[in-house]
């Protein structure tokens, strides 16, 4: 299975991108639906989560996610302890959507993908990429959050300039969505390309 890695910074338009791709009959994996799997009541992440960080669950017994959110951005060594609970079981996910996948080629979407292993899961990066301050704005207005929290997760990931370094295809997306779409209807046809080739 001929994978793309789609990544960016955190308001970047990057679910904008595969939605388009989705509706070209390309199978998203989504590493943020994936991590919102296995932390649902009754997995074992979840109780370790608990375990780790105290009361960090809603009523209903799901996890307080902003909760949690604001707990790891504001500290390094607790992101670090989320990741060394959750990492491991959406890494397994992940495998198991990419490999039941049927479409020509697969995307997996990541916000962390070449921060860890799931880089390791793809075969070609493509990068959506917009100036910093359009994406403090867009997140803003988004999850109506505070700039400082944006501008925490932002530090949290990868710097744009090795984001961009480590891309074999970018697209810039601050203009018109109809731009953003041309551009991967192009990038479409060549995945094909590299994914026939990659299964011949």
């Amino acid at each position: 299975m001929f994978v793309v890695g789609l990544t960016g910074g955190i308001g970047s338009g990057k679910t904008a991108a595969t939605d388009h791709l989705a509706r070209r009959g390309v199978t998203i994996v989504d590493a943020d639906l994936a991590s919102r799997a296995v932390v649902a009541p009754g997995e074992p992440a979840l109780d370790a989560i608990v375990d780790r960080f105290g009361a960090v669950l809603q009523d209903d017994g799901s996890l307080d996610r902003r909760a949690l959110r604001d707990i790891v951005f504001s500290d390094e060594q607790a992101r670090r302890d989320l990741e060394a609970i959750t990492h491991p079981t959406i890494g397994r996910e992940l495998y198991r959507q990419i490999h039941t996948s049927d479409s020509p080629y697969t995307v997996l979407v990541s916000p962390l993908l070449l921060e860890g292993s799931q880089k390791e899961m793809v075969h070609r990066i493509l990068v959506i990429d917009v100036p910093p301050e359009l994406q403090v704005a867009r997140t803003v207005a988004r999850d109506t959050v505070p700039e400082t929290q944006v501008q925490a997760i932002m530090r949290a990931q990868m710097d744009r300039e090795r984001r961009l370094a480590a891309a074999h295809d970018v697209v810039e997306n601050h203009g018109p969505l109809r731009h953003l779409h041309e551009r991967l209807d192009a990038l479409h046809e060549t995945y094909l390309e590299l994914a026939q080739r990659h299964g011949g």
